[in-house]
């Protein structure tokens, strides 16, 4: 099969993501009334999955969603989706894992009584980003002016909710300027995150993040460098309050995500950073790498593959 296909489960009923298989009256549909996490594959292990499944956790309880399925039955159909995956694709590769909750489906209203029961849905595809050419050239970035990032008081952007209008519609603008991801700000003019990843910063061998209270989403690669990745290699991440006039003082950046890992940034419209061989970000790149072989080693349980 080619390699685009992307394998679906939902509910427990596996098929291509190319079929229907949801009602329109869903409400992650109709309203964006959902939460979703993604994991990625390593060697065909999964990585970082309890932290992600604490975080799916946090996110539901947020928006009062009952989970349609335990961490056991999760891991379950997960293994399903992956196998019934690489019987379509029939070659070896990484994989991306969505799994995404809706509240479920209903009468059409804004009232969520209406919902009947959560439903699921898992995604399984190839892993498709391109680490090695980002490692070396860095990606362009530019600073969204026509709106703002969303407001912790409103719709928090911690939560991983099915809900990113706001996001799109940044990222087009700075698209549109020809850039390859966005940098976003908050109604303060405090730079928060990029569209789908956190941002962190290098200055005189420092690293440097926004706090989660500028509104932004409380990253699994982000808690994992800062907590277990930066300490070993005597880097102490700070995370402090950044604007855009304070870009000319970093000689780093980078954006973190679970599918991006650690990528660097050349540049944030006129403001140009190191990139490559002799950097901190590549310091760090390396010992997350070492950090990801460890837990490889450390959970066979989550190998579902083999590449």
């Amino acid at each position: 099969m080619a390699s685009h296909y992307i394998q679906a489960n939902t509910d427990g009923r596996l098929h291509s993501a190319s079929e229907p298989s949801i009602t329109p009256l869903n409400r992650g549909f109709l309203y964006g009334d959902a939460i979703y996490e993604v994991w990625r594959t390593y060697t065909g292990t999964i990585f970082a999955f309890e932290e992600h499944w604490q975080r799916l956790e946090k996110s539901a309880q947020a928006l009062h969603m009952e989970l349609p399925l335990d961490r056991a039955r999760v891991l379950e159909e997960i293994q399903r989706t992956v196998h019934a995956f690489f019987k379509q694709h029939g070659q070896a590769t990484e994989l991306y894992i969505r799994l995404q909750i809706t509240r479920g489906a209903g009468a059409i209203g804004l009232d969520t009584a209406f919902a009947d029961q959560s439903s699921y849905l898992i995604l399984v595809q190839p892993l498709k980003e391109q680490l090695e050419k980002w490692h070396k050239t860095g990606l362009r970035l530019s600073v969204a002016t026509a709106m703002h990032r969303l407001h912790t008081e409103t719709v928090n952007p911690a939560w991983k909710t099915g809900n990113y209008l706001n996001n799109i519609l940044c990222l087009r603008e700075a698209q549109a300027r020809g850039a390859d991801e966005v940098v976003m700000t908050n109604l303060s003019r405090e730079i928060t995150e990029a569209a789908v990843s956190n941002l962190f910063f290098v200055r005189d061998g420092m690293l440097i993040t926004p706090p989660l209270s500028a509104g932004i989403l409380a990253g699994i690669t982000r808690q994992i460098l800062m907590e277990q990745v930066a300490p070993r290699t005597g880097i102490q991440p700070c995370e402090q309050t950044v604007r855009v006039e304070d870009l000319g003082a970093f000689q780093e950046c980078f954006i973190t995500s679970t599918t991006k890992e650690l990528a660097s940034v050349a540049t944030i419209d006129e403001t140009r950073f190191q990139v490559g061989e002799g950097t901190i970000t590549e310091q760090l790149r390396q010992a997350f790498g070492d950090f990801v072989r460890e837990q490889i080693v450390a959970h066979p349980e989550l190998k579902f593959c083999a590449p």
